[in-house]
């Protein structure tokens, strides 16, 4: 079986890296009508030229999982904003959409905590939408948006789970069907479980992310990890890429749902080695701090395992 690793958005390995410079709407009204249309300009061409220099790394390093920044378009879903980056940024992203597609790169966005769908607010429901179509419009322009995914959790439960998780059924379907169908649905560390995040995923024909760390802070009680990986492959058998998982280890005992820098090795091997059990391919999303450095050093430590051959910068065959 292989197994590919990935990182998000910043390879930290680089000078200067940050895909996601912004402006914020304070300092946006400060600015005359000329000067915040050359700022945003500035501000996005940066971000698409950063993300091009993380992708062409990934390239030479053997990296081929890789989350992209929501922060690429600053102010791009802002009510009093609104302004035009598909038309002078639209050749930019088709050249990383190139790039992903000439070397089979998978790549995702992870919209915000704030696109949810289980709000009774009205308003944050529309932002939702707003957003979700935002990433899907610059998935269009890279020509990757019938592969690529987007990443939310279910969302809040505002007093009472049950009447939330009724208004995400309800909320979702305010989605166009074509964003809809990339939408993946991840389980958190404080709410949703696995099995209900799974039971979501299900009703919605979603594909499921699985987030090790936020099983282990938030479990349901009766479900093990080997038990409930045939029910979350069953969600990815429509889709062309194996299933995606998140990893990452707690910071502290006492801060145990926060990311530490690294990704520690101990903490790990419990996952791993469920999915090495089960014997199907898998991508795993490191979320540590360190980022690439944390990808890389933790893959290094898994190679040297008997049974594990990097043959790969960031992919291992068992």
């Amino acid at each position: 079986m292989i197994l590919r690793f990935g990182y998000v958005s910043t390879a930290l390995h680089l000078w200067e890296s940050t895909p996601a410079h912004t402006l914020t709407f304070t300092n946006w009204k400060k600015l005359s009508k000329d000067e915040r249309e050359d700022k945003l300009k500035r501000v996005t061409a940066q971000n698409i030229e950063n993300t091009k220099r993380a992708i062409y790394y990934n390239i030479a390093q053997g990296i081929h999982v890789y989350r992209l920044s929501s922060s690429i378009v600053p102010l791009a879903t802002h009510p009093e904003v609104l302004w035009d980056y598909i038309t002078p940024f639209r050749d930019k992203f088709k050249e990383i959409g190139d790039l992903i597609h000439q070397y089979g790169l998978r790549v995702s966005f992870h919209p915000n905590q704030y696109t949810v769908f289980t709000s009774p607010n009205d308003r944050v429901t529309g932002n939702a939408v707003k957003d979700m179509e935002y990433h899907y419009e610059m998935l269009k322009m890279m020509g990757v948006h019938k592969q690529a995914n987007m990443n939310i959790h279910v969302g809040g439960v505002y007093g009472d789970k049950e009447t939330a998780l009724e208004r995400f059924h309800q909320n979702i379907e305010q989605l166009d069907p074509k964003v809809k169908t990339q939408v993946t649905l991840e389980n958190d560390d404080k709410t949703y479980t696995s099995r209900e995040t799974l039971d979501v995923c299900r009703a919605h024909s979603l594909c499921f992310v699985f987030d090790y760390h936020h099983f282990w802070a938030n479990p349901w009680e009766e479900d093990e990890l080997e038990a409930l990986l045939p029910e979350i492959y069953a969600t990815w058998d429509h889709n062309d890429y194996p299933p995606k998982f998140h990893l990452s280890s707690p910071k502290s005992e006492k801060e145990y749902r926060a990311h530490a820098e690294y990704v520690d090795l101990d903490f790990a091997l419990p996952f791993i080695k469920s999915l090495v059990k089960y014997g199907k391919d898998a991508d795993i999303m490191i979320e540590a701090k360190l980022k690439d450095k944390a990808m890389l050093q933790l893959v290094e430590e898994i190679s040297k395992l008997r049974g594990y051959k990097r043959i790969d910068g960031a992919v291992i065959r068992v």
